[in-house]
């Protein structure tokens, strides 16, 4: 792809080449992500001023900002040092004072003679009883009052940068504005009644009242929709180029999937269908599947998981479920190991521990094909592991498995399907600006049988109360989790607040029935722990957040949170989910310290009054913010300057499906419009898909 192109060479030059923007100013919009004209016209205004004509200030509300014509009356000079000159005037209802502290006589006289008219605007209150207003932001003669807008555009600043200098700087970087041809979709124009890209950028920096400020006007859905749409075409070119790497089709009979349903006491749930058939289809197609399956806490992701191995199976091939942990991918094979046997395919596991001839008889079983599913860790990447055939691998996103192990993943089959799964669900806009390259399922209802948990908020006032509910649980059987809390950043005092919570409960409960997790244990002591909590040898384990990933213990029913304000929502609602995964009814107490805070009153009640993590994510992005949410700064999440991810997700999605026809349309941009997107690439520097395209 050539280089940027000639048009938008104005806009990324220096700062310093816009009028009025000298070598300091320069540096100090840096504050502001400002680095040459382009920034300066993506740096909208916020709010404005009405700065309409008036003919009097009689009857106006006060405090509050006036622009009237007045006649210049008197000078009365300070009194006194410190004390302010007040200038009399007078408008077409009644006469007020102009107040200016530390100002030169000669100077006042000169920009507000006696007698003469003058054209005034800035805030008016009162103060003893006589409206005022100090150091009017604007004195113009009657001649030059046109020139002020009737309503002022307010932009963000940064320390050094006034207003005027803001305003000035936008009025500069406009005049710049290329008249660039049309990248967006004519329909959609058409439809939403929008502006071109040039017509917009000027609109949004002369706001006529402050609906045009709102995110909905059309100019700034407009440019928010361009920086979307750049986005996404980024998005677009990345998944093209992987589809372009050959994949296999892999189709089954549904022979073995029929056993697994007809063995199964519940049908699945619309969702897991739904899934399932859009992975069986993805996995039909030549091209290599990268889908992410979304799923909230026991929301059935096993199953739908064991379909597509199996759709792999029937096909002749294999398929490969990676855990990050050794206890994990143990947990995964007990999922599988039932509906497996069902449909008459062998499953194996293979991590660190095997050794020696069990471990090679498992490797020939593998190679020779014997083998349908493979459950594993890590181990799985060593050089002496080979498949017959694989076909897909399953990664659990959870364990933050890397490109490069993906990749890694891809040379053990020739070019197998890749599925990810994930059980933090996330707010579509969200999802659409992580994973937009990739194609998403979500399971988003509950499966038949789940029993619902009962959540609670408990003042840790009422510790005892709590400490002899947990005893007479115990008494009955009964396992629990219990969550210490994050104390503050350093692990050891984490870790202390943990070990004084062992201790007190095991001196309550009896020394063998309280077990603890940190995560400053070695791994194995850690594995060891849980597995006992697992078999049942312990009823409590006390824990830091170790305890989030997945592990499952379908007898723990009570789920007791200390501290829970301290918590985000996400991680709360992922705890929560350890319980509530067998028969029993669960209990899930949320402990938390009075008084409570609005944001944390908030999270603890939006977990109480739902267990759907889809709403209770949307909630964190709107209390949060995308950024924080996942952390901006590793996250890959763009920063966008106009566009708003939380209220215009619904854009997003139009942006996306835009991008993808355009590419599917023109793969290499050599239409009109696929020129002009290029040059909506280079304007939004998406260097990314540049280099994409110039490869493809």
């Amino acid at each position: 792809m050539s280089g940027r192109p000639a048009a938008l060479f104005p806009l990324f030059a220096e700062l310093e080449t816009l009028e009025g923007v000298g070598p300091k100013t320069a540096k100090l919009l840096e504050a502001l992500h400002i680095f040459k004209p382009r920034d300066v016209l993506f740096t909208l205004p916020y709010t404005g001023v009405d700065r309409a004509l008036r003919p009097t200030v009689l009857g106006l509300e006060m405090p509050g900002v006036a622009t009237v014509e007045v006649e210049v009356i008197k000078h009365h000079p300070a009194r006194a040092r410190g004390r302010p000159t007040r200038v009399q005037v007078e408008d077409s209802g009644t006469s007020f004072e102009l107040v200016f502290f530390h100002a030169r006589g000669e100077y006042l006289n000169k920009i507000l003679p006696e007698g003469a008219k003058r054209v005034v605007s800035g805030k008016l209150e009162t103060f003893d009883g006589v409206i005022q207003m100090t150091h009017p932001d604007h004195i113009l003669v009657p001649q030059e009052a046109g020139a002020l807008p009737s309503f002022e555009p307010v932009y963000p600043l940064t320390a050094g940068v006034s207003q005027k200098v803001m305003y000035k700087a936008t009025r500069a970087a406009l005049h710049r504005l290329p008249e660039l041809a049309e990248w967006a979709d004519g329909a959609q124009i058409a439809q939403a009644g929008w502006p071109t890209w040039a017509e917009a950028m000027r609109a949004a920096h002369a706001p006529k009242g402050y609906a045009d400020l709102a995110v909905t006007a059309p100019a700034r859905e407009r440019l928010a929709y361009d920086e979307f749409f750049a986005h996404q075409m980024t998005l677009a070119l990345a998944r093209m180029n992987r589809r372009k790497g050959k994949g296999r089709v892999s189709a089954g009979d549904g022979a073995l999937r029929a056993k697994v349903l007809a063995s199964l006491p519940f049908a699945p749930t619309g969702a897991q269908s739904r899934a399932m058939a859009e992975i069986a289809e993805d996995m039909a197609r030549p091209a290599r599947m990268n889908r992410l399956l979304q799923g909230d806490v026991g929301a059935g992701k096993t199953l739908v998981a064991l379909m597509a191995l199996l759709v792999a199976v029937e096909a002749g091939g294999q398929g490969v479920m990676m855990a990050p942990t050794e206890i994990l991918a143990r947990q995964h094979l007990a999922g599988l190991q039932p509906l497996a046997a069902a449909a008459g395919v062998r499953l194996e596991l293979l991590t660190g521990r095997d050794k020696g001839r069990a471990r090679a008889d498992k490797l020939a079983a593998l190679a020779s094909g014997e083998i349908g599913i493979l459950v594993g860790t890590h181990a799985v990447f060593q050089k002496d592991v080979h498949f017959a055939d694989l076909r897909l691998a399953i990664v659990d996103e959870q364990h933050r498995f890397g490109v490069r192990q993906r990749l890694e993943l891809g040379k053990k089959g020739v070019s197998a399907d890749v599925l990810v799964m994930t059980a933090t669900p996330i707010p579509r806009s969200l999802a659409l600006a992580q994973y937009g390259d990739m194609d998403v399922s979500v399971l988003d209802e509950k499966p038949a049988g789940r029993q619902p948990i009962k959540t609670a908020l408990v003042s840790t006032q009422r510790m005892e109360e709590v400490t002899e509910h947990l005893k007479g649980a115990v008494g009955a059987g009964k396992q629990a989790y219990w969550v210490c809390p994050l104390v503050d950043e350093s692990e050891s005092v984490d870790l202390a607040a943990a070990e004084e919570r062992f201790k007190a409960l095991r001196a309550q409960l009896g020394e063998g029935r309280v077990g603890l997790v940190h995560g400053q244990m070695p791994p194995e002591d850690k594995d060891a722990a849980m597995a006992a909590f697992q078999r049942g040898d312990l009823s409590v384990l006390v824990a830091t957040t170790v305890i989030e990933v997945g592990v499952d213990v379908p007898n723990a029913t009570i789920m007791v949170i200390e501290r829970a304000e301290s918590f985000g929502l996400s991680q709360l609602h992922q705890l929560r989910g350890r319980v509530g995964r067998g028969t029993g009814a669960s209990t899930c107490l949320l402990m938390y310290r009075a008084p409570l805070s609005e944001g944390g009153e908030k999270r603890l009640t939006t977990l109480r009054d739902t267990e759907d993590g889809f709403k209770i994510a949307e909630v964190d992005l709107e209390m949060r913010g995308a950024g924080d949410l996942i952390g901006t700064a590793q996250s890959g999440v763009p920063r966008f300057r106009v566009a708003d991810m939380e209220s215009q997700s619904a854009l997003m999605k139009v942006a996306q499906s835009d991008a993808r026809k355009l590419l599917n349309d023109d793969p290499t941009l050599e239409s009109a419009r696929g020129q002009a997107a290029r040059a909506l690439l280079w304007l939004m520097e998406q260097d990314q898909a540049i280099r994409l395209i110039s490869v493809g």
